[in-house]
């Protein structure tokens, strides 16, 4: 960038979750302020669009924000299904509105493949409601083996990477191979290129010993703080109804305690492993960017330093977020096993 005149650009902040980045957010659009330069929050976090899932997403309260505006959080019922194919759309709306405004725009989460379908050129195949509510029916009707076994005649690459019990997936790989599109679930060019030119991505990390004793106590925190109070508020509102927030790590776990399948310990035990878990995918996820700026989320940080660098550079300076050939983040994101869009255990913890 060339100064106060120049062009707003597209920062993002991601890594893994408990690492700091809603806190690196605010901090950076106060630092780009400062600056002369106004900057708005877009979130990256499927689970964060949820109304009322505030506790075990550790959402940000409206009187924590600084001020700050932020974008696309609340936005779901926990009855209505998160699919990343409809987030990408809203959230490059919202970006594009925001520079609109003559602002920086700061994408923040650490959900992979929402990060992912927002930086990149990512294209998702057709939706088809008819054909999908058709496969639905025959899921409901005869479980998921007879789709499998299609799925296998049509594509067995997919269906080998498919979990045979996961007739979400089975209908999703259907109804995409049905539109004559490739199971891939989106289509890329031969090298990812970034959607916004002028892109720049801060990674946070910790090292794994320190981010798991912080992880285990956040679940406790959560605990302490009324999660089990707030699921049940939202089993009220139809919470297990849903087809995706139901699942959410967390949230899962304090429903099985309200039905008296899992003690509190328990459930607390395995929200941790499944935390950890997450946790660690997330890494690798966000370490297939290769020249993300990852930082030490344990050690000071100079925002007003990386705000400047940010503001100073030639209209491609910011432009650092493109994966390595091979091994990208989108090509995980494009595997087979990811086709349905919405999440899998990857995509369903908080940031």
């Amino acid at each position: 960038m060339t100064g106060p005149s120049s062009r707003p650009g597209l920062w993002a902040v991601v890594g893994a979750t408990g690492t700091g980045k809603s806190d690196l957010s605010l901090d950076l659009a106060e630092a780009l302020g400062r600056l002369g330069r106004s900057a708005e929050i877009v979130n990256a976090d499927a689970m964060q669009l949820y109304r009322g899932m505030d506790i075990g997403t550790a959402k940000l309260r409206e009187d924590e924000r600084r001020g700050i505006p932020h974008h696309l959080f609340d936005i779901l019922d926990v009855t209505e299904e998160a699919a990343v194919a409809a987030y990408q759309p809203i959230a490059r709306a919202a970006i594009e509105a925001i520079h609109g405004r003559e602002a920086e725009a700061i994408l923040v989460g650490g959900s992979g493949l929402y990060v992912s379908s927002v930086l990149y050129d990512f294209r998702f195949p057709p939706r088809d409601e008819r054909l999908r509510a058709r496969l639905e029916a025959e899921l409901v009707e005869g479980g998921p083996g007879p789709l499998l076994e299609r799925l296998r005649e049509q594509d067995p690459v997919t269906a080998a990477r498919i979990d045979p019990q996961n007739g979400r997936r089975l209908v999703r790989a259907l109804e995409v191979l049905a539109q004559g599109e490739s199971t891939h679930g989106a289509a890329l060019p031969d090298e990812p290129v970034l959607w916004h030119p002028r892109t720049r991505i801060l990674a946070l990390g910790v090292e794994r010993p320190a981010l798991v004793g912080r992880l285990d106590e956040r679940v406790h925190r959560m605990w302490e703080q009324g999660l089990v109070e707030e699921v049940e508020r939202l089993r009220a509102q139809g919470l297990e109804q849903g087809s995706t927030a139901r699942r959410a790590i967390g949230y899962a776990q304090a429903l099985a305690q309200l039905d008296g399948d899992l003690a509190e310990e328990a459930a607390i035990a395995e929200t941790q492993a499944l935390t950890r878990r997450y946790a660690r995918r997330q890494v690798s996820w966000f370490r297939r960017y290769a020249q993300a700026e990852w930082m030490d989320a344990l050690s000071p940080l100079d925002v007003d330093g990386i705000a400047r660098a940010g503001a100073a550079g030639p209209d491609d300076g910011m432009d650092r977020g493109l994966p390595s050939e091979g091994g990208s983040e989108t090509d995980a994101a494009i595997a087979g096993e990811s086709l349905p869009g919405p999440h899998d255990e990857r995509e369903l913890r908080h940031d």
